[in-house]
């Protein structure tokens, strides 16, 4: 498959979702295509894909910075990263947008981070954190409920 148009394929499918996170955040199917079916299991795969079928015919490694460099010469290994980064990206801005239901922060201010998220990864997530911390008055994470024990 041509690295070029997986990128294209990538980049295209999560326009939907991100759309959905910005417009319809409370709609049922936005999270489960979102976050859990749709979206993040086709980049999934094409990701895996990507990596089983290059990794090994690449030089370079994550070692150093010269061998990521060496490795992301290789344009279907760097549409894997960029597939990694998109889907990582897009499972963010969906934690931010549930997050922010559960904190009563509102879905106005989500907006900006969302989009900043989808622009720049950590600065979307900053900017929540910022808004969250002072419309809670909070900076740690609630701990995990539940569970097995």
């Amino acid at each position: 498959m041509d690295p070029a148009a997986l990128f294209s394929f990538g980049s295209t499918l999560v326009l939907p979702g991100w759309l959905l996170l910005v417009f319809a955040p409370r709609w049922k199917w936005t999270t489960g295509l979102v976050t859990t079916v749709l979206i993040p299991v086709a980049l999934g795969i094409v990701y895996i894909y990507l990596m089983a079928t290059n990794f090994g015919n690449s030089e370079g490694g994550f070692g150093s910075l010269e061998e990521v460099t060496k490795l992301f010469s290789n344009p279907a290994l760097v549409t894997a990263g960029w597939l990694h980064y998109l889907a990582f990206d897009m499972l963010v801005g969906s934690w931010i947008v549930r997050n922010a239901t559960q904190n009563g922060v509102p879905h106005l201010l989500v907006i900006p981070c969302l989009v900043l998220c989808f622009l720049a990864g950590p600065v979307g997530y900053v900017l929540y954190l910022v808004i969250r911390a002072v419309k809670t008055r909070e900076i740690l994470m609630a701990p995990v409920s539940g569970g097995a024990s």
